[in-house]
C-alpha cells in the first residue's frame, strides 16, 4: 500500500485561487491537455471555457460557492455550487486529467451534494451538459441524475464559452433528487 499519497482536502475557493481553478478546468476540458483525461472536448470546442473575470464572479456570489478538493497544497479538482431556490446548481466541475478514473470525481459530486442539501436545504441538483456529451451524462445517470430533454441554446458567437466545432450544441438539463 502507497502510504506517501496525502489525503485529500476540501474548503471554498477564495480569490486567489482564481488563476489555478482556470488552468484546472481549462486542461479538463480544452486542448492537448485534456486529452490525458475522459472528460476533454477538445475535439467538440476549442478556445476558452472559462476566464479568470468569470471565475472570480463565481468565486465572490454571495449565493454560491467553488469547492475545491486538494492534494499536496495543489488543487486537483472543483465545482460550482449556487443556491436557486429549492434546488443547487452543480457547474464548472473540473478534475485534474491526471486524476480522472481514480474516483476523485464521484467524491467531489457526492460532497457537493451533501454541501447543498445541508447547507440550503435543496431537494435537488441541477446542471445543465453539452447533449452531444453522451459518455459524460452516462457517467451523471449512473449517479442517478436523470435526463430531462429541456434544452437551451449553446452561446454561438460567444467566445468566451469557446469556438464550436460543429453546429449542433446545445445543452441539456440533468437533475437529481437529494434526498
Amino acid at each position: 500500500m502507497d502510504t506517501t499519497a496525502t489525503a485529500l482536502t476540501f474548503r471554498d475557493a477564495v480569490d486567489t485561487d482564481v488563476d489555478a481553478l482556470v488552468g484546472l478546468v481549462e486542461s479538463a476540458y480544452r486542448g492537448d491537455s485534456s486529452r490525458a483525461g475522459w472528460t476533454t472536448e477538445a475535439d467538440i470546442l476549442q478556445g476558452q471555457r472559462t476566464d479568470p473575470e468569470g471565475v472570480l464572479e463565481i468565486v465572490k456570489s454571495p449565493d454560491g460557492k467553488v469547492l475545491v478538493a486538494e492534494r499536496d497544497g495543489r488543487i486537483v479538482a472543483c465545482c460550482q455550487l449556487e443556491h436557486r431556490g429549492d434546488h443547487a446548481y452543480f457547474g464548472m466541475f473540473a478534475v485534474s486529467p491526471t486524476e480522472q478514473g481514480s474516483g476523485l470525481g464521484r467524491t467531489v459530486l457526492t460532497r457537493a451534494e451533501r454541501l447543498a442539501r445541508e447547507t440550503w436545504g435543496a431537494t435537488e441538483m441541477h446542471m445543465t451538459v453539452i447533449s452531444v456529451r453522451e459518455e459524460l451524462i452516462a457517467w451523471y445517470e449512473r449517479r442517478g441524475y436523470r435526463r430531462t430533454g429541456r434544452m437551451t441554446p449553446f452561446p454561438y458567437g460567444d467566445e468566451r464559452f469557446g469556438i464550436p466545432q460543429r453546429d449542433d450544441l446545445q445543452f441539456e438539463l440533468l437533475v437529481k433528487e437529494l434526498a
